[in-house]
């Protein structure tokens, strides 16, 4: 399980759910659903799709996010759950997930357990990273992870970014009907400083970092941004390569 450092996830990685806002749009919440922000975080879009007037549900793994989201927004309903072994005690219209399921293997349990979470004829809304997301970062990690003598990276691996195909498959397999599947780059700025990018390795690569001693991790960070600076370091700005899947799925077992 990743050890978030929560502090940094809401101020210098806050573009994580500031970019989910654009997915609410395609969520389109409406008064009186009931909705499940699977991997809710800190809450701040569970928050956002409340003010609609549904009532929302977020769960998340991390126990330290779930704590932080019932902080933040003490009147909403948030609970520690696996998204793939979770259940629910009454069905929802939509469920919801946002910069999550790249986190979560294998991903055959999540998707059924969405469908068991939906009524039928339910919708499934959710934007992950796809295939190629942050290539250049991982290959930088590879790259470097050889040279400290580190092999077979990819059982190191905690991301799945599965192509439009692959998920759209592994949906239909469940029963869903695939309404809109699209993969698409976005670039996206790090917050301003020149330790940008360590930051980030530090809040997102820990299952990498973790593979080494502690008295090597130093040199592994700046060997890795080294690295990947002549791709992702323009104009005095860090950026991540990232590639998201957005998916909207259907239930498909009508009454």
């Amino acid at each position: 399980m990743t050890n978030w450092n929560i502090d940094l996830y809401d101020s210098r990685h806050s573009f994580v759910w500031r970019y989910g806002r654009e997915l609410l749009e395609l969520l389109a919440p409406q008064q009186g659903e009931r909705i499940l922000d699977l991997g809710c975080g800190t809450g701040h879009l569970t928050h956002e799709i409340a003010q609609s007037g549904a009532e929302v549900v977020g769960i998340d793994a991390s126990p330290e996010m779930v704590e932080q989201a019932r902080r933040n927004y003490p009147d909403l309903r948030f609970e520690v759950a696996d998204a793939r072994d979770f259940a629910v005690d009454k069905h929802f219209d939509a469920v919801f997930s946002n910069a999550v399921l790249h986190w979560v293997k294998p991903p055959e349990p999540v998707v059924g357990c969405v469908s068991r979470a939906l009524k039928p004829g339910g919708r499934f809304v959710a934007e992950f990273g796809g295939k190629g997301n942050i290539r250049a970062v991982v290959d930088g990690i590879y790259r470097v992870l050889a040279a400290f003598g580190v092999g077979d990276a990819d059982k190191f691996n905690p991301w799945y970014y599965p192509s439009v195909g692959e998920y759209a498959s592994l949906l239909e397999a469940h029963g869903f009907e695939v309404a809109y599947a699209a993969l698409f780059d976005r670039p996206t700025p790090l917050e301003a400083g020149d330790d940008a990018m360590r930051a980030w390795l530090e809040q997102f690569a820990g299952a990498f970092i973790d593979a080494l001693p502690f008295d090597q991790r130093p040199a592994f960070l700046d060997r890795v941004v080294d690295e990947v600076w002549p791709t992702l370091y323009r104009d005095g700005v860090w950026y991540v390569d990232y590639r998201r899947l957005r998916v909207v799925a259907i239930d498909g077992s009508f009454e």
